[in-house]
């Protein structure tokens, strides 16, 4: 039969099970129904998500315009000795 673990894997395994176990859960309460409702999104939010989306966009289309811009010109070719 072939061997699927290594002494030191094995070693690695036993020992993290061991810290896992011995770690306590942590269990806390679920929140009220009122505490996790927080009301409408903002302006402040919807404009910042706005300017980020074009943050990303306008970085995106420099990135693309520049492989562009390099898969268009021709590869420098080295002369022949």
């Amino acid at each position: 039969m072939k061997q699927m673990w290594s002494q030191l894997t094995l070693v690695f395994v036993i020992i993290t099970a061991g810290v896992l176990a011995s770690m306590p859960l942590a269990r806390t309460p679920r929140p009220a129904a009122d505490d996790r409702d927080r009301g409408a999104v903002s302006l402040e939010q919807v404009l910042w998500f706005v300017a980020a989306g074009l943050a990303v966009a306008v970085i995106a289309g420099i990135v693309w315009a520049k492989i562009k811009n390099q898969a268009n010109t021709d590869p420098a070719v080295p002369a022949a000795p």
